[in-house]
């Protein structure tokens, strides 16, 4: 029978080893943010790179009790007293292509626009204009601009000045500040939102699109945790009642017509 194959983890007798490195040692020298890098790239990150998806593990962590993944944790453990881990995963089903999803869609159109400008060879700035223009005449909202709450997310200055003093910045940090004037040209200023600047260092920092949704979640497990574990501890049970209008048909039987 062919057997299961993995270059991520060896597990022997009183052995385990990830990517080659005994997890014995990984726990004594190693931080968790190196682990998971370690996890996805198959080697230990060099300071920059840990730096910079450390922000961004810290980044995403939370975001209040009203994001959708947080507010579905409360509300199963509002619900269920005895499952942290139904709470914990509840959330985690709520992140999705509306939820988190805007980093991996932000990967996609760094990946195109740099494309387009090496194509027809434009610069960065005439493939975001092209990229925009494109998005506005198709009624498409652009991922990783713009937010509910912020005019100016406090997560992305942050991000995105790290990895200029780190050197990591690269074409994808320039193509989503490209993005942004060309947004601000075009249509109206909005500022890249954390989505964008994690989709552009993570692009800097060789990660497919994927793992800009993955990254979401391995970071915001951490925030789910504390809100289940505040909702058990501060919140009586069934607390949660969501306000509901009623506008279907009016009371009737079953004789009438």
């Amino acid at each position: 029978m062919e057997t299961w194959k993995t270059g991520i983890t060896q597990i022997e007798t009183n052995s385990i080893r990830i990517s080659g490195y005994d997890v014995a040692e990984l726990m004594t020298r190693a931080t968790y943010t190196e682990t998971v890098f370690l996890l996805h790239k198959g080697r230990l990150p060099d300071d920059a790179e840990r730096r910079l998806l450390n922000a961004i593990l810290v980044a995403v962590t939370d975001h209040g009790p009203g994001s959708p993944s947080t507010a579905t944790s409360r509300l199963v453990a509002s619900g269920n007293r005895s499952a942290p881990e139904a709470a914990v995963a509840a959330g985690v089903l709520a992140i999705g292509d509306a939820h988190a999803g805007a980093g991996f869609a932000c990967m996609q159109i760094i990946e195109e626009g740099l494309a387009l400008a090496r194509a027809e060879g434009i610069s960065l700035q005439d493939a975001a204009r092209k990229t925009v223009a494109d998005a506005r005449e198709g009624g498409k909202r652009l991922p990783g601009i713009g937010h509910r709450v912020h005019t100016s997310d406090p997560r992305t200055a942050a991000l995105f000045s790290l990895a200029r003093d780190t050197g990591i910045a690269g074409d994808g940090v320039a193509f989503v500040a490209a993005i942004e004037e060309a947004v601000a040209e075009l249509i109206k200023p909005l500022a890249v939102n954390v989505d964008g600047a994690l989709a552009a260092v993570l692009f800097d920092l060789g990660f497919p699109p994927l793992f800009a949704k993955l990254v979401f979640i391995i970071g915001r497990v951490a925030g789910l945790s504390a809100h289940v574990m505040e909702e058990y501890t501060r919140e009586s049970a069934m607390r949660i009642r969501i306000p509901v209008s009623y506008d279907g048909p009016p009371p009737r039987d079953m004789g009438s017509t």
